[in-house]
């Protein structure tokens, strides 16, 4: 593979191996960075070194590539924190279209759903790239401790926090079919005002979070308990709804339902839930954010 990578004119090879591995980086990347936006950035940027590379140096294509998109998104995260501050309001991740790919050329669907990516936000770098490669990609430790120049026991150690950091956080979710009956129910429930059917669907510490970064008429501070998000529905009900269009849509491989006013997309609007409930009402409301989302019909 190496003698063929770093032949002349081998750019259609080299090609053919990124192409392959490309939703895996984009896998990767988004799970490490919350942001479709700046995980396709990232993968671009790898196209870039891929072909400027010394080819004939790699033995191992696929390592290097994850290597490389692995490394990037921890420097990016890294500054993130820090352009995140200026925020206004409440930041969510920036949801990705799943009706095509469920899993983003994942093995398996871990670290892809908002709940998760809201917990692991609170991981360090390192640790975040730990437990992406280990729950979501299935790779081994060793060589985890490879793409971060660390060593398997350490390895070990970081997706051990991250695991018990999420499982402190989070109770049982409910299935992909279970969340979108709740949600279908919830915004049922919600339009005609119906307040007791409102409470029943909700967990005592429910939480409503509105991402719209300074949008008019969003809420900038999160609304915590079964009481006072039922009074903020009941609040925005009255003028609200009555124009909104309600249609469905596969994110972060959960039902969202995509909200249209006056025929343009508003946003999104998603509900994560456990076994007791629903715990989280997520309104992604910022433009810049539901760029890349279809609709189902």
């Amino acid at each position: 593979m190496s003698a063929e990578l770093g032949s002349a004119g081998d750019l259609t090879a080299a090609t053919a191996v990124f192409t392959q591995l490309r939703l895996r980086l984009f896998g990767i990347a988004y799970r490490m960075l919350s942001s479709a936006t700046e995980a396709e950035d990232l993968v671009q940027e790898v196209w870039l070194r891929w072909q400027t590379y010394d080819r004939a140096t790699v033995a191992n294509p696929e390592a290097f590539l994850a290597t490389t998109i692995t490394r990037l998104a921890i420097n990016v995260l890294q500054s993130a924190r820090n352009r995140r501050e200026t925020y206004i309001g409440p930041w969510l991740p920036e949801p990705v279209d799943t009706s095509a790919d469920p899993y983003l050329g994942a093995e398996r669907g871990e670290a892809l759903e908002f709940a998760a990516l809201v917990l692991m936000e609170k991981l360090n770098p390192n640790e975040r790239a730990a437990y992406v490669l280990r729950e979501a990609f299935d790779y081994s430790y060793a060589q985890i401790a490879d793409i971060l120049s660390s060593t398997e026991p350490a390895v070990r150690q970081m997706v051990s926090r991250a695991r018990k950091h999420i499982a402190s956080e989070r109770r049982t979710p409910v299935t992909a079919a279970e969340q979108r009956e709740l949600l279908t129910t919830f915004i049922a429930a919600a339009r005609s005002g119906d307040l007791t059917a409102l409470e029943r669907l909700f967990t005592p510490d429910v939480t409503s979070v509105s991402d719209g970064n300074g949008r008019a008429r969003v809420a900038r501070t999160p609304v915590v308990g079964v009481a006072r998000v039922v009074k903020f529905l009941q609040a925005i009900a009255t003028w609200f709804w009555d124009d909104i269009e309600v249609r469905w849509t596969s994110t972060n491989g959960r039902t969202s339902a995509v909200l249209s006013q006056n025929g343009a997309v508003y946003g999104l609007l998603t509900v994560s839930a456990t076994t007791e409930g629903i715990d989280q009402v997520l309104w992604l409301v910022n433009p810049d954010k539901n760029k890349a989302v279809s609709v189902a019909g």
